[in-house]
C-alpha cells in the first residue's frame, strides 16, 4: 500500500478538521461551490468522486460479467439487507433514540423529522462511493458493477413506496433528476470512460498496461476522496459548530445502524461461504447510502430547514470516516475468508 492508503483514516481526520476550518473562515467560497448544483447534485462533488471511482471502472472486464451470475449468493446477501433489513432497521433505531432514549433532550416535533431523514437514509442504497470502498479492499469491480446496477434498478421501483409505508406518508414524489442524474454521473459516464479506456490499453496487446495505468491513477482516486470530505464539511461547517448536540445525537443512531448493519451482513457473508472479494464490496454496499437521493427528497417533503433534511446531512458526515473503519476491518480480517476463496459461490 502507497502512503496516501496506509494512512488514509489520519488524512480523512485531518480533512475533516480543515474541511470545518475552511468553512468557518471562508463561508461564502463554500457557498458558491455548493450553490454549482442542479437536482441536489452538486457537480462539483460529483466530479471529485468521478476521479475517484474511474479507476475501478478501467478494471471492469465486460468479458467477465457474462459470470457473476454463476455467484449468485453475494448478489442475494445485497439485496436481502438492503431492501428487507437495513430500512426497517434504520426506522426502529430511529423510533428507540428519539422518542425513547433522548426523548427529553429533543422536542417531540424535531424527534419526529430526525426519524424521518434517518428512514430516507436507510431506502436509499448507495450508488457511487461503494466503487471506492470495494477499490479499498480489493473486491471484484465486475461483481461490484453488477451489484450496484441491480440496486439501482430496484430503486427506481422501491424506493418510493418503501419510503411512504415507513414515513407513514401516502405518496411520496420521486426526484428523478436526482436519481437519474447521480446514476448518470457516478455509473454510467465512468464506466464508459472506464470501457474506452480499456478497450484502448488492450489494443497494445500488452496485458500488464492496464495493471500500470491503473497504479498511477490510485494516488489521484485518494486525493479527490480527501477533497470531498474537506468540501463535505466544509459545507455543513456552521451547522456543526452552531449545533454539535444535535449532530452528535442524531450521528449516535446512524452509527450503531451502520456498524450493526455490516456486522449482519459480515457474518451472513462468512456463512455463505463466499470469496472475500465478493464478500467485502457485498457488505460495503449493503451498508452505505445514497445520500443525495435521501437529502433530496427530505428537502422536498420537509423543507430545507428540516430536521429531516439535517439528519440526512448528518448521515453524510458520519458515512465517510465510519465506512473508512470499516474498510479498515474488512482488510484486516481477510484471513477469516481464506477457505472460502477456495469454494465455489
Amino acid at each position: 500500500m502507497g502512503l496516501f492508503e496506509r494512512y488514509l483514516t489520519l488524512w480523512v481526520a485531518l480533512c475533516i478538521v480543515v474541511g470545518v476550518a475552511l468553512g468557518n473562515l471562508f463561508p461564502p467560497a463554500f457557498q458558491i461551490i455548493a450553490s454549482l448544483e442542479y437536482a441536489h447534485v452538486n457537480f462539483v462533488v460529483a466530479l471529485l468522486i468521478w476521479i475517484m471511482i474511474y479507476p475501478m471502472m478501467v478494471q471492469i472486464d465486460f468479458s467477465a460479467i457474462k459470470d457473476v451470475g454463476k455467484k449468485p449468493k453475494g448478489l442475494f446477501l445485497t439485496l436481502v439487507v438492503n431492501w428487507l433489513i437495513k430500512p426497517f432497521t434504520m426506522a426502529a433505531l430511529g423510533w428507540l433514540f428519539f422518542k425513547v432514549i433522548f426523548v427529553d433532550l429533543v422536542d417531540p416535533e424535531s424527534a419526529t423529522e430526525y426519524i424521518a431523514g434517518m428512514i430516507l437514509l436507510g431506502v436509499a442504497p448507495c450508488t457511487a462511493m461503494v466503487f471506492v470502498w470495494s477499490q479499498l479492499t480489493k473486491g471484484d469491480p465486475n461483481y461490484t458493477l453488477v451489484q450496484v446496477s441491480v440496486n439501482d434498478i430496484i430503486m427506481v421501483f422501491a424506493f418510493a413506496p418503501l419510503a411512504a409505508f415507513l414515513l407513514g406518508v401516502s405518496d411520496i414524489d420521486v426526484p428523478w433528476e436526482t436519481l437519474l442524474l447521480s446514476v448518470g454521473l457516478y455509473v454510467l459516464l465512468p464506466l464508459l470512460a472506464g470501457a474506452f479506456t480499456r478497450h484502448q490499453l488492450e489494443a497494445g496487446g500488452d496485458e500488464h498496461r492496464i495493471t500500470t495505468f491503473v497504479s498511477r491513477l490510485k494516488p489521484w482516486s485518494v486525493i479527490g476522496l480527501l477533497a470531498t470530505v474537506i468540501l463535505l464539511f466544509g459545507f455543513q461547517a456552521e451547522k456543526i459548530i452552531d449545533q454539535p448536540q444535535t449532530i452528535l445525537l442524531i450521528a449516535i443512531p446512524l452509527m450503531i445502524q451502520t456498524y450493526g448493519i455490516f456486522l449482519i451482513a459480515y457474518g451472513a457473508a462468512k456463512a455463505l461461504h463466499l470469496p472475500h472479494n465478493i464478500a467485502a464490496p457485498a457488505c460495503l454496499i449493503a451498508t452505505s447510502n445514497f445520500f443525495e437521493l435521501a437529502v433530496a427528497v427530505a428537502i422536498s417533503l420537509f423543507g430545507l430547514n428540516s430536521g429531516a433534511a439535517l439528519a440526512t446531512v448528518v448521515g453524510v458526515l458520519v458515512e465517510v470516516p465510519v465506512m473508512l473503519s470499516l474498510v479498515a476491518m474488512v482488510n484486516r480480517t481477510h484471513h477469516w475468508f481464506e477457505d472460502e476463496n477456495r469454494c465455489s459461490t
